[in-house]
C-alpha cells in the first residue's frame, strides 16, 4: 500500500473522515480555522484510487524531561472508514510515522489512546496515571486563614504568570507537555473556563486552578501549587463557593499531594491510566537521561519490532552510553550474554518515570538476574510521571 503526505487540499477529506470515526461535528463557521490548525500537523494517508480511506496526524510538540525539553511527536486523529479496516492500513501508518518521526529529530513519542492493549503492540506504554478526586459541599471546609490574594482570568485576559507557574510544576515531573500562549488559549481554556491564580503576600503567583461552574458543580480542569502557601490559597478559594456548588471535582496528577493536607483527605478519589508513551530513539534518549554515575556499567537488550534502528544492546555506565550496532534490523553483531533483557513498552515506562526497574522484573517483564536488575535499578534516578492535556 502507498502511505502518502497529505496536502492542503486533503485537509478537509481528513476532517471528514475525522467527524465519521470519530463522532462529532465542526460547525461550518469553524471549519477555515481546524483547517489552518492542520498545517502545523503532518498528515500521513491511505487512498483508494483519489478517495481517502485512512489516515494519521503528527503533531510537532515538546515534553519537559527531568529539567530538560525533548522534542516529542504527537499522534492523534488514527481514523480508518469501516469499509477499509482489517487491511493493516492503521500497522502501516504506525510504522511509517514512527520512522518519519525518527527522520524529523522526534526522540519520543505520546498519544491518546482508545485501547490501551492495540497501542502497546505498537511499542508504546502508559505515561501516567492520574487522580479525579469528587468532593461534596459538606467537605468544603477552609483550612488555617491565608494572606495572600487570588485573581481570576480568562481566555482574554490569560497572564504570563500562569504559564510560569505550569513551567516550574511541570519541571516537577516527567512528560508534561510544553506550552506556548497559543496552545493555552486553544486547548487548555474553553469558551466557559476561567483561571485563579494565587498571589502571596509578596506579589509573587504561587499557583493557579483552571476550572469551569455550571449547574451547581465546580469542575477543575487543572491545579497547581508551588509550595503548600498557595495549596491553602487554592483550596480557601475553592471552599468560597460553597454556596454556588454542591459538587467539586478536581483532576490532578497521581503523584500531587492532594487531598492529603486537608483536614477531611477521606473523599472518592478515582485512579486511572492516562495517555501512552514511546521512546522513538533510544540512544539519544538513554545519551540525555540523567543515569546515577556512581552505578557499575551494565548492558542492556533492546528489543523494538517497529523501529529496527533501537534493536541491539547498549552498555551504560561511567558517564557514556556504548551502542552495539544491531544488524540485520535485529541481531546484534557479538552480543554479550549478560546483561538484562527488554522491549521499548518497558525501557520507555522506565525513561518517563512510569514504572521501576524492579516492579518490571517481578511482572516478568525484564529478563536477567536479579543482580543485574538491582544495579539498573540504582542507576535509576526517582521520577514522577504526568500528564495534563489531549490532543
Amino acid at each position: 500500500m502507498d502511505i502518502k503526505i497529505l496536502k492542503e487540499e486533503d485537509y478537509l477529506e481528513s476532517l471528514r473522515l475525522s467527524e465519521y470515526a470519530f463522532q462529532y461535528s465542526v460547525p461550518e463557521e469553524k471549519i477555515p480555522a481546524r483547517l489552518e490548525m492542520l498545517k502545523t500537523h503532518k498528515l500521513l494517508g491511505i487512498k483508494d484510487n483519489s478517495a481517502l480511506a485512512a489516515k494519521l496526524h503528527i503533531i510537532p510538540l515538546a515534553v519537559y524531561m527531568n529539567g530538560e525539553v525533548w522534542d516529542m511527536g504527537g499522534i492523534a486523529g488514527v481514523a480508518t472508514y469501516p469499509e477499509y479496516r482489517r487491511n493493516g492500513y492503521v500497522k502501516s501508518l504506525i510504522a511509517e510515522a514512527i520512522a518519519q518521526m525518527e527522520q524529523e529529530g522526534q526522540i519520543v513519542s505520546l498519544l491518546a489512546p482508545f485501547d490501551f492493549a492495540f497501542y502497546r503492540k505498537f511499542g508504546w506504554e502508559i505515561l501516567s496515571n492520574v487522580k479525579k478526586v469528587t468532593i461534596e459541599k459538606m467537605n468544603l471546609k477552609f483550612l488555617s486563614s491565608q494572606l495572600g490574594s487570588v485573581k481570576r482570568n480568562t481566555k482574554a485576559t490569560h497572564c504570563e504568570d500562569i504559564e510560569e507557574i505550569y513551567r516550574k510544576y511541570s519541571e516537577r515531573f516527567s512528560g508534561m507537555l510544553v506550552r506556548d500562549t497559543k496552545w493555552w488559549k486553544e486547548h487548555v481554556y474553553d469558551d466557559q473556563s476561567q483561571a485563579a491564580v494565587f498571589y502571596n503576600t509578596s506579589k509573587e503567583a504561587k499557583g493557579y486552578v483552571v476550572f469551569n461552574v455550571k449547574d451547581r458543580k465546580m469542575d477543575i480542569k487543572e491545579m497547581a501549587a508551588l509550595d503548600h502557601e498557595a495549596r491553602v490559597g487554592l483550596w480557601n478559594f475553592i471552599c468560597q463557593h460553597d454556596s454556588m456548588v454542591d459538587i467539586v471535582t478536581v483532576n490532578l496528577p497521581l503523584h500531587d499531594p492532594f487531598p492529603y493536607y486537608l483536614n477531611q483527605p477521606k473523599i472518592k478519589i478515582e485512579v486511572m491510566p492516562y495517555f501512552m508513551c514511546r521512546i522513538v530513539n533510544a540512544k539519544k534518549c538513554l545519551d540525555k537521561f540523567p543515569f546515577h554515575r556512581e552505578a557499575d556499567p551494565i548492558f542492556i537488550h533492546l528489543e523494538d519490532p517497529f523501529a529496527a534502528w533501537n534493536n541491539g544492546s547498549y552498555l551504560i555506565g561511567n558517564g557514556e552510553v556504548k551502542e552495539y550496532k544491531a544488524k540485520e534490523g535485529s541481531q546484534c553483531v557479538n552480543p554479550p550474554k549478560r546483561g538484562i533483557r527488554l522491549t521499548i513498552n518497558e525501557l520507555s515506562a522506565i525513561l518517563f518515570g512510569y514504572k521501576r526497574p524492579e516492579e518490571l522484573y517481578e511482572l516478568g517483564l525484564i529478563k536477567g538476574t536479579k543482580q543485574e536488575v538491582d544495579q539498573f535499578e540504582t542507576m535509576i534516578p526517582q521520577l514522577k510521571s504526568a500528564f495534563y492535556d489531549f490532543f
